[in-house]
């Protein structure tokens, strides 16, 4: 089966359980943070196992279900979010990882939010805060983008010179401001997983401009550009990473504090999606 028969049959299905949904926003919900997609007007859930080609998480804090609704102050924008995602190192195919952010941009969403629990390699970030981010290292064994290009989908050689939208980055910052915080843009490294970093794996990452460290949202980011979507990166740090301090890490570090944060987040994601609804005619 095709790329493209693929997508159109994963886009079937969900237009199957909601045929009037139009979305024009994408949202793929990391570690934990899930639980904004339950508060979008009326949401309808669709479990990842019920759309064709969705590979399921096996992660906790992940959910697996795919949610539609409407998001904003007035609840004007169509979304289409996903309530947790599968990574590399859980044993999928690279182009696997990364087809659910292209079934979002298929089934008509132009804009792509994609958030994440990370580790903070800059040692002047604190645990709870949240990151824009400007620009990434894909530190991942391959692309997903290797392998047979379908031009009616994407060019064979994206540009990223721009992955992560400076207009969207602009709104973030804005909506932070709104909200009493000012935020930081950082750079995001995508490492294979699932072991945590070693302080001097960390070293090397700070020498080659990272601010940021996860397993994840890399892999999205490159095939939303591959099909022209605009895309927002937005990194919860959730601790620092190996060596900074002394403590140790775990992933129960990472869904607790992804939990202390949730409401500041989803006020945070509210407002982004109040300033992305379309002018009143």
């Amino acid at each position: 089966m095709t790329l493209r028969e693929e997508l159109d049959g994963a886009v079937a299905a969900i237009r199957r359980r909601v045929p009037n949904a139009r979305p024009t926003v994408g949202l793929i919900l990391g570690s934990g943070l899930g639980s904004f997609a339950d508060k979008l007007g009326g949401a309808t859930k669709i479990p990842f196992e019920e759309i064709p080609g969705f590979p399921t998480s096996t992660i906790v804090g992940h959910a697996g279900n795919l949610v539609y609704g409407q998001g904003g102050d007035s609840a004007t924008v169509q979304v289409l979010a996903m309530q947790g995602r599968v990574h590399y190192y859980e044993g999928h195919d690279i182009q696997r990882v990364a087809f659910p952010a292209r079934v979002l941009i298929a089934a008509g969403c132009k804009i792509l939010i994609v958030t994440n629990a990370a580790g903070g390699v800059d040692a002047t970030l604190t645990p709870g805060e949240i990151v824009i981010l400007r620009d990434h290292l894909n530190l991942l064994p391959v692309s997903p983008l290797r392998g047979v290009n379908d031009e009616s989908i994407g060019p064979r050689f994206p540009d990223m010179s721009e992955v992560y939208d400076p207009k969207l980055r602009v709104i973030a910052g804005q909506a932070g401001a709104e909200l009493g915080s000012k935020m930081r843009e950082g750079v995001y490294a995508a490492l294979p997983g699932p072991a945590y970093e070693t302080p001097a794996e960390v070293k090397m990452l700070r020498l080659l401009g990272a601010d940021l460290v996860g397993m994840s949202t890399v892999p999205e980011a490159i095939v939303a550009m591959h099909m022209g979507a605009r895309v927002l990166g937005l990194s919860c740090v959730t601790n620092l990473a190996a060596g900074i301090t002394s403590q140790k890490l775990s992933h129960t570090e990472v869904t607790e504090t992804a939990a202390r944060v949730r409401d500041s987040f989803e006020r945070l994601l509210a407002r982004i999606l109040a300033k992305l609804a379309p002018p009143e005619a």
